[in-house]
């Protein structure tokens, strides 16, 4: 019996992770273990980890690492946490391979402990860039500590080898997300509305904004500004998400409660989950804030995205994304601007076919074929060119 855990620390996550989970859970004499940790644990984050047993996801153990704060000392602490968390999980569960996404400072802790269990790890989505965020070094951190890679594009594929990675263990298969973006069987819009308790009957804006954790104590003006240019636009109505469990992510979602209390037409929810918020975006006018999603499935509905800051600063985008500061004028200049965008057929550059199937199909055979050695080699471009 082949034993693969699967980590899970976010809403995000988890809904980019269920597809290749679920496709796990039908191979024939493969164990799944799902492990839960970080913000789906916290009731501030909306105790996310109830939409992973709805799902009639079995949950292997659920390990706390949050402290009651997200200042920099709390976030290294809680990521002191985890490894103790998990190296015993690890010392009890022995798995034959963990599977993480992403880049996130729970993800590189639960890797560290890996890593010194000698147990091999493969990572979606390396390659990536984010360049006010510090997951880019996460990310680039965790690639290293990884022997199967799974990349959202062909370019984000060659800079992994470029990080030293054997290309034979390197594929290419695309977003999670957009595949669940045109796979999902979505609510209609009557049912979003009794799902959300909520008549959007306006044109309506998501707006989801987390900090920008390579900038020092920026969360509070920057949201300030998205706000200002928000009440100069009633024109909409906006369903805020809250910020995630960053540093400084507490100081957004306390401004977003006040905010909402004094607007008719804006609504805050911790998390949607994969299928509302998908079904959300679709019959939205637009997403705004600085999430990954606004990059990477948005498009694929051909609707536009305002991407603020620079926390996604450096990866690929569709025509679709308009960028802009997090200035107030900016931002409204943009919420203008969108009913004169053009938005038809835009290329989506995440969006390739079986995208969760080919991620399962590979860690299978590597792992029934007995190939993975955690003894990598470096791979030098010099030598290979």
């Amino acid at each position: 019996m082949i034993k693969i855990c699967l980590l899970t620390a976010t809403r995000a996550e988890y809904g980019l992770l269920k597809r290749v989970i679920q496709k796990l859970q039908l191979e024939e004499g493969v164990d799944v273990r799902v492990v839960v940790t970080g913000a789906h644990l916290a009731p501030e984050f909306g105790l996310t980890y109830k939409e992973i047993e709805e799902d009639g996801i079995e949950i292997d153990e659920k390990i706390e690492i949050l402290i009651s704060s997200d200042s920099p000392m709390a976030i290294s602490k809680s990521m002191g946490l985890a490894m103790i968390g998990f190296a015993d999980y690890f010392e009890r569960s022995k798995p034959d391979l963990l599977v993480v996404l992403g880049d996130r400072y729970e993800t590189l802790a639960v890797c560290c402990s890996a890593v010194n269990h000698r147990i091999p790890i493969a990572h979606l989505y390396g390659g990536e860039t984010t360049e006010g965020a510090v997951d880019e070094a996460f990310r680039h951190a965790i690639t290293k500590m990884s022997y199967l890679h799974f990349t959202s594009t062909e370019a984000y594929r060659k800079r992994v080898i470029q990080l030293g990675e054997d290309p034979e263990r390197i594929y290419n298969v695309g977003a999670l997300g957009v595949e669940n973006s045109i796979n999902e069987v979505l609510f209609t819009k009557t049912e979003l509305e009794e799902s959300l308790s909520w008549k959007l009957d306006s044109p309506y804006g998501i707006v989801t904004f987390h900090p920008v954790t390579l900038e020092n104590d920026t969360a509070e003006h920057q949201v300030l500004e998205l706000l200002k240019a928000i009440e100069i636009n009633p024109q909409y109505q906006y369903l805020f998400t809250k910020a995630n469990a960053d540093s400084n992510g507490r100081i957004i979602n306390d401004l977003l409660d006040k905010f909402v209390k004094k607007h008719e037409n804006c609504r805050v929810y911790h998390s949607l989950g994969m299928k509302r918020y998908l079904s959300a975006v679709k019959y939205a006018s637009f997403v705004m804030g600085n999430s990954s999603s606004g990059i990477v499935e948005v498009p694929s509905f051909g609707i536009p995205t305002i991407n603020i800051g620079d926390r996604q600063k450096g990866r690929l985008q569709s025509e679709s994304v308009i960028n802009c500061q997090p200035v107030g004028s900016e931002i409204d200049q943009c919420i203008r601007s969108i009913k004169n965008y053009r938005h038809d057929n835009f290329n989506n550059p995440y969006e390739k076919v079986n995208t969760s199937m080919i991620i399962t199909e590979t860690l299978i055979r590597a792992l029934k074929e007995g190939s993975i050695c955690i003894k990598k080699k470096f791979y030098d471009l010099g030598e290979n060119a």
